[in-house]
């Protein structure tokens, strides 16, 4: 891990902010400027004897002078905004307002259209990698089990137990992308609830990594994300001490889990190794859970984004054997799952493959 730069010597004086300037402390310059001029003006033609309707003239425009130059000022940006608002409406996000360095409220209401104009980019930059991304995962098994049907129907192929097999691998696909997608929506719109409850850790986890062995077993290991067929990596469990309790939402929690395996052996070595272990947190009924394989690992630059939707990484071969790659959603639901419990989850630092790292804060804690 490299270490930060350092920031040289402290000074012993306290950093000075930039002076803000209002809007009503400029307005208000003005009105007193405009009045100086006046009296100044008229005190000239006090003095000189000029007759006094030269002085109003000149006082007028001065003023209106000053006026001006003042209210070109504070219009213009106002022009400006208005102008990259309407882009924005119409679908435009590129547009950015200048003079967001303005030390005064104009400057303030500038970066908050430029922070809204990015954040508004970047959600529409993620539907559309959202629509592509779930066209091609929904396009793939359509087409395979289209060829199937078609075949069949032609009578290319019998209707034998083999064929009807791909089918219904290719149907069981397609249901497991869609009910990823039924969570993702839920996810969006914050309706799920968290039924949390206290559970004994060892057995729980136990009956996560025998169902896993199991779907392996059957049609290969499959827990929504993904599909394939890896039977020779081996699930190890590690629970100390073997009486931990937990509290979570169990079903949260399978989900969790079963992705975090289900990646782990995806990019598992051929005979590689997958260990879950879980240590008692530091809050009562809290939980640590890790996730480590043998696999290549994430480089340290892609870290930050592994729990992003659609994110299958840039490992060069990445997938083990038997393997399609899934749909890079699993660890975007096992995040959502933990933020739900209001917990933590990331890549911690090893000294081989992959390590994962869970934290479920237990009991809330009631607020003094």
């Amino acid at each position: 891990m490299s270490r930060r730069p350092s920031a040289g010597p402290r000074s012993r004086w306290p950093r000075v902010r930039p002076v803000t300037i209002s809007i009503k402390t400029k307005l208000g310059t003005l009105v007193v400027v405009s009045v100086f001029i006046t009296t100044g003006l008229l005190m000239v033609a006090l003095r000189t004897e000029t007759e006094l309707r030269f002085i109003t003239v000149f006082s007028v425009i001065a003023t209106l002078l000053i006026t001006q130059f003042v209210a070109h000022g504070l219009t213009a940006p106002l022009d400006e905004m208005n102008t990259v608002a309407k882009s924005i409406s119409h679908g435009d996000y590129t547009r950015r307002v200048r003079g967001a360095d303005r030390r005064d409220e104009l400057g303030d209401l500038a970066s908050t259209i430029n922070r809204m104009a990015d954040d508004l980019e970047a959600v529409d930059r993620h539907r559309k990698e959202l629509v592509a991304n779930v066209s091609h995962e929904l396009r793939t098994p359509i087409a395979a089990l289209r060829a199937v049907l078609e075949n069949v129907v032609d009578g290319v192929s019998a209707a034998d137990p083999e064929t009807m097999r791909t089918a219904l691998k290719q149907t069981e696909r397609l249901g497991r992308l869609v009910e990823t997608l039924l969570d993702l929506s839920r996810l969006d719109n914050g309706v799920v609830p968290l039924r949390s409850r206290r559970f004994e850790v060892w057995p729980y986890l136990s009956g996560v990594l025998k169902e896993a062995n199991l779907a392996a077993t059957q049609r290969g290991l499959s827990s929504g994300s993904g599909h394939h067929t890896r039977k020779d990596v081996h699930l190890h469990l590690d629970v100390s001490p073997p009486e931990l309790t937990a509290h979570a939402d169990a079903e949260r929690l399978h989900q969790v889990v079963a992705n975090l395996i289900d990646n782990a052996v995806k990019h598992s070595p051929p005979h590689g190794r997958v260990t879950v272990r879980a240590r008692r947190g530091p809050q009562p009924e809290s939980l640590d859970l890790e996730v480590v394989d043998e696999g290549p690992g994430i480089p340290e630059s892609e870290r930050h984004k592994v729990f992003e939707r659609f994110n299958r990484g840039s490992v060069a071969s990445p997938h083990g054997p038997g393997s399609d790659g899934g749909t890079g959603l699993g660890l975007a639901i096992a995040r959502w799952a933990v933020d739900l419990h209001g917990g933590r989850i990331g890549v911690a630092e090893s000294a081989r493959g992959c390590r994962i790292q869970v934290t479920l804060p237990g009991i809330p804690q009631p607020r003094n």
